[in-house]
């Protein structure tokens, strides 16, 4: 299997709640993800985000979303260009951490949404989250502003643009 077919995303499903709720409940994710239950069907219908399980081979072992960052009121990206996409994730599957698994998921799918002409995306890790902090970096987020509050709690604004992976 090539690097860039490497991992699978497919859709979550309302199936995908006792998966979900599990890993949110794990020390290494409720740590930095704010939230009781991963969604619920008024959620999962909402077309502003979409809400992947990734999976090595046949295993799940983590959850990402891409969400238009125009879609809410005064968004702290909202000055991207139209199309642009926030990304959020986690690994689920305490031993899959400090594998690479982050960075190769990641990058995957950075370059599955360049690939279908996303202008810029962003991220908004936690200020004190070092660890997803520096393999955003590694991918070539750079950070653009100072840790700020938002209506989704303390992050620290990231973002890539399409133009500059050109370049890698």
């Amino acid at each position: 299997m090539t690097e860039m077919a490497r991992y699978r995303f497919r859709a979550a499903t309302m199936a995908d709640l006792g998966l979900l709720a599990g890993w949110l409940k794990a020390p290494h994710v409720s740590r930095w993800w704010n939230s009781d239950a991963p969604f619920d069907e008024e959620k999962l219908a909402d077309s502003r985000v979409s809400r992947w399980i990734v999976l090595l081979g046949e295993r799940p072992f983590a959850y990402m979303q891409d969400y238009a960052v125009h879609g809410w009121p005064q968004h702290h990206f909202d000055y991207l260009p139209a199309g642009s996409r926030g990304i959020d994730q986690y690994i689920g599957e305490a031993d899959m951490i400090g594998k690479g698994h982050g960075t190769g998921f990641i990058g995957q799918r950075m370059r599955d949404l360049f690939g279908q002409g996303i202008p810029a995306l962003a991220t908004d890790p936690h200020p004190e989250n070092k660890r997803a902090i520096a393999v955003y970096e590694r991918l070539g987020f750079r950070i653009v502003g100072q840790a700020q509050e938002t209506q989704w709690g303390t992050i620290l604004p990231m973002e890539i643009w399409a133009a500059s992976r050109a370049r890698d």
